[in-house]
């Protein structure tokens, strides 16, 4: 019950809870198969390797998938998905990624929300798995209708539990979803709560860890943990362009929990990740997919201190200069 309320409080909704045994990509599977069913239409948003996953998980249960892809390291066009969904016929749902770690960009998920109501009855459901609990979220203030975030990134545990959140309007599709599922059926775990219990075997260890991040947060007061993450991006984006680099994206559109860097054109990106790591002992994030070796990604979310960011940044620097020398 507590762990319920702390996360309900966190993303500002009245709605319904869970936690389940899973990465944050079973966050984002629950949100398919508990809310849509096979032949379906809806749309996909995306704007990196992540948004396409979320299209990829609907397809892969039946249901069509119009997608509409915007060019990596920008974020959506609200009146772009506008149009699309005027072209459309129907429209169950739409899917979107919050924060786009891949790219380190915020897609803007409020007004996203508001033309997606304005122009249909679709469901709202977000991956919000790098950004809930250290970027604005409230689920019920913008109309979300299913949120899907995991115990690690900015909730400060162990990876190991996937988190759901769902409005009423969900859970009445839910109702009357039939894409079959068993181990990610919600209605399992809402039974299950109602004793108290999961329905599974839970990872225990990440569950207490969760616990005890959940009313750190709680304790802390939950603006003050979102001025801290924007704190800490601020700095990370700062630092960069200190040392002479130049940022993925526009700083309009920029994350406030993982900072995504170009690499100069005069380095070999694998290169900088292995020599920072190895030499400083700084683990930075690489580029994925397309991006491999063009792109460092810094991340910033959960108790991340000041000098964290300075020690990386350090370390891009020297790594920089042994590379060039």
């Amino acid at each position: 019950d507590r762990m319920t309320k702390n996360f309900k409080t966190v993303l500002g909704t009245q709605g319904r809870a869970y936690f389940l045994t899973a990465s944050g990509t079973g966050s984002m599977e629950a949100a398919i198969v508990n809310t849509l069913s096979p032949g379906d239409q809806i749309l996909s948003i995306s704007i990196g390797s992540f948004g396409n996953r979320f299209g990829d998980i609907a397809e892969a249960f039946g249901v069509e998938v119009t997608r509409i892809e915007f060019e990596w390291g920008t974020a959506a066009d609200p009146e772009r998905v506008r149009e699309e969904l005027r072209s459309m016929s129907d429209c169950a749902a739409v899917v979107v990624t919050h924060n786009e770690s891949s790219t380190g960009v915020m897609n803007p998920i409020e007004a996203l929300s508001k033309v997606i109501h304005d122009e249909s009855d679709a469901l709202v459901l977000v991956d919000a798995v790098s950004s809930a609990a250290g970027v604005p979220l409230p689920m019920d203030g913008w109309g979300l209708d299913v949120i899907g975030t995991a115990s690690q990134k900015s909730w400060v545990a162990p990876p190991g539990i996937a988190m759901v959140a769902m409005s009423d309007r969900a859970w009445k599709a839910h109702e009357t979803s039939t894409i079959p599922s068993y181990y990610f059926d919600i209605d399992q775990y809402e039974k299950f709560l109602q004793m108290g219990q999961p329905p599974f075997t839970p990872a225990l260890s990440t569950i207490y860890a969760l616990d005890h991040s959940l009313q750190a947060i709680i304790d802390e007061g939950i603006e003050e943990v979102l001025i801290r993450h924007a704190a800490r991006a601020q700095q990370t984006r700062d630092g960069a362009k200190r040392i002479g680099l130049e940022l993925f994206p526009d700083d309009s559109v920029a994350s406030d929990t993982v900072t995504a860097i170009r690499v100069p054109d005069d380095v070999d990106g694998k290169a900088l990740v292995s020599h920072a790591r190895d030499v400083y002992n700084v683990e930075l994030g690489g580029g994925q997919e397309k991006l491999a070796g063009k792109i460092i990604r810094i991340g910033h979310m959960g108790w991340v201190l000041p000098e964290h960011i300075e020690e990386s940044i350090t370390a891009v620097e020297k790594t920089l200069a042994d590379l060039r020398t």
